[in-house]
Parts: C-alpha cells; sequence; structure tokens
C-alpha cells in the first residue's frame, strides 16, 4: 500500500509538472491584479529595425519588399541587416536592394547573437525594434509598437506572431497551436506586469537598455529580459502583428527545438545571477513559463514510469499490455503526417527535443550558429 502511494503521489507530481505551464499557471494569471499603462504626452521615439540572415535567399524578395514598405511608410526608419556568411547570394539581394536598408557583412559564420550585437552598436535609433530574416511585419506594427513607448516605465515591447501554413502536417498544425497558447500566456503576463522574455520574431527595446552578453545565449531572451533587470517594464502589445511560416518537417522541428533549448539553458546560466534578484512574482512567472517547459520530458519519463510500475503492481500482464499499446501507437503516429496521432507523437518528440537541449547543455555542448529549416 505504501508503494502504491508513494507511486501514486510520483505520477500526480509528474502531470501537475506537465500540465502547469499550460493549464494552471494561466488560471494563477487571472487572479494577479492588472498593471495599466501610464502614457506621457510627447514625441514619438526614433527607431532602427534590425534582423540576422543565413541562407534566406528564399525569403529575401518578399522580406526586402516589406522592409521597403515599411521604409515608405516610416522615412526616418533605419534599417540594418547582418549576414553571416551566406553561401547562397542572400548578402547580394540585400546589397542590390537600394539605400532603404544597411548590409552589414560577417567574418563568416559568427550565429545570430553575434550579429545583432554588431548591429546594435550601428544602429542610432532611440528603440531597437528585432526581428527574423523570415518574418513579415504589418504595416502599421511600427506606429502600434512605438506608442507603447509614451509609458516612461516600459522599457521594451513584444509583437505578435501570427503562424501561416498551420494545415500542411502535424507538425506544422502542432506549432501552430503550441504558439497560440504561448501568445495567450504573453498577453497575460503582459496584464499583470512583465512579459517573461520575447522570442526573435518581432520585440523592441529602448537602445540604453541594451546589455552585453557572449555568443552562446539567445539574445532575444537575453536582451528583453534586461529590461526588467533594469526595472522597466517588458509588455505585449497585440496589435503589432508579424507573420511567419511554420515548420512542417519533424526532422527541421526537431533540430531546431534541440538548439533552442540548449541555448536557453546556456541563457539561464547566464542570467542566473539577475533572475534571483527579481520580483518574487516575475520570478514565479519565470519558473512557471520557462523552466517548467524545459524539464517537461523529464516530467513524462517520471509519470510513464510511475503509471508502469502501478500498472506492474497491477498485474505484469496489464503492463505488457499497455507497453504494446504504447508502442503501436507510436509507431503508427510515426508513419502518419496528419491527424491527432500524428499530432500526439509530434507533441511527444518536442519535449524528447527540448530535453535533449538542455541534457546537451548541461554537458557543456551548446549551438553559436543556425540554418533555416528547409521545409518552412
Amino acid at each position: 500500500m505504501t508503494l502504491c502511494i508513494v507511486l501514486g503521489m510520483l505520477l500526480a507530481f509528474s502531470l501537475i509538472g506537465l500540465l502547469w505551464p499550460f493549464i494552471f499557471y494561466p488560471l494563477v494569471l487571472r487572479l494577479l491584479p492588472a498593471v495599466a499603462d501610464r502614457p506621457q504626452p510627447g514625441p514619438a521615439p526614433s527607431a532602427s529595425l534590425l534582423f540576422c540572415a543565413y541562407n534566406e535567399a528564399a525569403a529575401m524578395p518578399e522580406k526586402l519588399a516589406n522592409l521597403a514598405a515599411l521604409k515608405t511608410r516610416h522615412p526616418a526608419l533605419e534599417i540594418l541587416a547582418f549576414d553571416d556568411g551566406s553561401s547562397d547570394d542572400t548578402a547580394v539581394q540585400i546589397a542590390a536592394a537600394g539605400d532603404f536598408v544597411t548590409l552589414v557583412r560577417g567574418p563568416g559564420r559568427s550565429g545570430k547573437a553575434h550579429g545583432m550585437k554588431q548591429l546594435a552598436a550601428r544602429a542610432t535609433g532611440d528603440i531597437l525594434i528585432f526581428t527574423d530574416a523570415n518574418v513579415m511585419l504589418d504595416l502599421d506594427a511600427i506606429d502600434r509598437l512605438l506608442a507603447r513607448y509614451a509609458d516612461p516605465a516600459v522599457g521594451g515591447v513584444l509583437g505578435s506572431l501570427h503562424y501561416v501554413g498551420e494545415g500542411e502536417s502535424a507538425t506544422a498544425s502542432v506549432g501552430s497551436l503550441y504558439w497560440r497558447i504561448e501568445e495567450a500566456l504573453k498577453d497575460a503576463e503582459s496584464r499583470t506586469g512583465n512579459v517573461l522574455g520575447a522570442d526573435g520574431s518581432i520585440f523592441s527595446v529602448r537602445r540604453a537598455l541594451y546589455p552585453d552578453f557572449p555568443d552562446t545565449v539567445l539574445d532575444d531572451l537575453t536582451v528583453s529580459m534586461a529590461v526588467i533587470f533594469a526595472g522597466r517594464r517588458l509588455v505585449k502589445a497585440r496589435d503589432v502583428i508579424a507573420r511567419e511560416r511554420l515548420v512542417a518537417a519533424r526532422g527541421d522541428e526537431y533540430r531546431r527545438k534541440v538548439r533552442i533549448a540548449a541555448r536557453a539553458w546556456h541563457t539561464h546560466g547566464h542570467l542566473r545571477p539577475q533572475l534571483r534578484r527579481m520580483a518574487a512574482v516575475d520570478r514565479f512567472k519565470y519558473a512557471s513559463r520557462k523552466m517548467l517547459r524545459w524539464f517537461g520530458g523529464l516530467f513524462l519519463i517520471t509519470g510513464a514510469l510511475a503509471a508502469g510500475a502501478l500498472a506492474w503492481l497491477v498485474s505484469p500482464w496489464l503492463l505488457l499490455g499497455l507497453a504494446l499499446a504504447a508502442a503501436l501507437l507510436l509507431a503508427l503516429g510515426l508513419s502518419m503526417r496528419r491527424g491527432p496521432l500524428a499530432s500526439v507523437v509530434d507533441i511527444l518528440i518536442a519535449y524528447a527535443a527540448t530535453l535533449q537541449g538542455v541534457v546537451r547543455a548541461m554537458g557543456g555542448g551548446t549551438f553559436v550558429t543556425w540554418a533555416p529549416a528547409k521545409s518552412r
């Protein structure tokens, strides 16, 4: 009986850890008081738009057209691009685009964090706006983003990422669902004070808050968290829209998640001293939305082991039957490209990739450079 209780508690703990970021954490955020913006009259700040690219030749025609339209609408907008040693004609296309975008060529493969630091050092705008080479911004995104800086307490502003291509595969569908949950969490965090970190698709900070950091960390997380460490608010603007195509192939998504998780763990180590000094509510948010997700794969493993041990105590044949059923469903899901079962398998793969990245980072491994997903 004692063993059953221990296994039941382990199973319950694993389920809570697995579900906390997606079910319990949002419920807690609803109970927290809202923090209102306090805008003050004054001129709009100047801005610089920055992005890094590596072998993005296929995306460049649409990207450059989008940038040209943004420049036409905002003539004072400074646009800087860093090419990380592309082997295709990415840099050639940017250089040929005209004087509305300034190209900075890297020495070779040095990585996005290095590239963004080079661009930030050259930028002259009061606000640094960061985006990705394959992300398109709505034409009113700049106006709406800069408007949030009328509140002097705001040090950074995130936009909203809308993914396209959801129906192309189960991988894309799961990615879309995950990101809708992520966007909703950021909205709730923003309402209650601070969003706990940005992604690179669309976010901005006051140039004076841009930190120094090593090339092995996630620059978007590091730069956005610097806003909170400086005592300013990091908020999300729902009406600042960016659009990006989803990754459709499992292999591409797996490698992407391993890389991001490894860099996220290195970033966590770099930021740890400052994280400890954050307000208690922000430490709670960070643990709930970041740290528990990194170990979701571990909660899956401990939960499965506890459930298996409980089944064994009931009957070894029950455990064998459950194991065979799980193996069959996994094999079927892996063979499918669409459907509910394929989506469940993609969720499991995502947890496995994230855990692998964290474990790899704990062992000293990391990623400095990146490559665009071919199935995007």
